[in-house]
């Protein structure tokens, strides 16, 4: 006949047991492990631990013997169970990787579950494991476009300054236009959102004509200024230019940053800004619109009252453009601009080297 391991407590392990058995803060089954050391430690049977917690005799003696052989570490850790082994190799996982970083299938652009499944000769749903597992979404296309431009570094440490360290007695203004924004009527009326249902709203429109946003934003404070017109051709921007010449103070310097489109490097624009002496115009490099800060507004504008917008005219488009604006200048909140000059140059100069690798290929 087999004879329980004998459990002698001390006080110590006696009130330590007692307070993980009564505990909140740790798992059940550590509390459960720590009532049946108390209870052996009081003399009790397996078979009557047992009956007293409602569980095996053999699960008592168990957890009495691992406590016996190696204290309250003995229950506090469960023994290593290896589980099922995998039904898909590594060198079946390692094929689907590199057939999806690697290469493409025949008729498509990219890899889909079940071209992938039909393939590598495994399930849909052990194809998305694997993606899963591996990061990897053949689905979805990022975009990018490093600038060319020769003068990049100057410009970029010429912006950044601005944002992170602005001029005294001075106004940053991050400047551009939005064009073509289209006053699109529905051709029939949405359905309102409720419970169990999404709004609605018919995938076809009436174009009801187009306005060109001109905005200019306060980089210190993110008051916006702005105005819309019909087109967005030179006489329109000398127009804002002389609106931003009015509704700041006389006696600050502004600073515009803007980017390479012709408009802003007119002949009669210089002219204009010839005889401003106040105006400073920073130019973003080529293909570096990010570098706008003003895109940034722009991309809240479109989120939260063009995308789902429904205008009758272009008139109807402006007032509802100008509206967003005001209620966004009694709260504005300036974007912060925390990358430095040096972390974007590094950046770029890591997607240059990939970029050039790839070429050279």
């Amino acid at each position: 006949m087999r004879v329980a391991v004998e459990i002698a407590l001390s006080d110590e392990e006696v009130a330590h047991l007692g307070k993980l058995s009564k505990s909140r803060s740790v798992s059940v089954r550590l509390a459960e492990r720590s009532r049946i050391i108390l209870l052996a430690g009081a003399g009790m049977t397996n078979e009557a631990i047992g009956y007293e917690l409602g569980i095996t005799r053999q699960k008592a003696g168990r957890w009495r013997a691992r406590y016996a052989e190696r204290g309250v570490e003995g229950i506090s850790q469960d023994a290593y169970r290896p589980g099922r082994k995998p039904k898909i190799s590594s060198r079946k996982v390692n094929k689907v990787i590199n057939l999806t970083t690697q290469t493409t299938p025949e008729n498509a652009t990219h890899w889909s579950q079940r071209l992938m499944s039909e393939k590598a000769g495994i399930s849909m749903s052990s194809v998305g494991r694997i993606w899963k597992i591996h990061g990897l979404k053949p689905h979805r296309m990022a975009t990018f476009k490093l600038s060319n431009d020769k003068a990049f570094a100057e410009k970029l440490e010429d912006i950044v300054g601005l944002y992170m360290s602005p001029p005294e007695n001075a106004i940053v203004l991050s400047c551009d236009e939005k064009s073509q924004i289209q006053a699109l009527d529905r051709t029939q009326p949405g359905l309102p959102i409720k419970k169990g249902r999404v709004a609605t709203m018919t995938h076809d429109y009436r174009r009801n004509g187009t306005t060109t946003l001109f905005a200019a934003l306060n980089t210190l404070t993110g008051e916006v200024l702005g105005t819309c017109a019909q087109r967005h051709r030179h006489q329109e921007w000398l127009a804002f230019l002389r609106k931003i010449n009015q509704s700041t103070p006389k006696d600050k310097d502004i600073h515009i940053i803007c980017d390479n489109y012709a408009t802003h490097k007119h002949p009669k624009v210089k002219s204009w800004l010839k005889y401003h002496k106040r105006f400073h115009v920073h130019f973003t490099p080529t293909s570096a619109s990010w570098l706008n800060m003003v895109e940034r507004f722009f991309r809240e504008l479109t989120d939260k009252q063009l995308r789902r917008g429904v205008f009758s005219s272009v008139k109807d488009l402006q007032a509802s453009v100008m509206a967003f604006i005001e209620k966004h200048n009694k709260a504005p909140a300036p974007y912060i601009w925390t990358k430095s000059a040096t972390d974007i140059l590094e950046k770029v100069k890591r997607g240059r080297e990939k970029l050039n690798k790839l070429q050279t290929v």
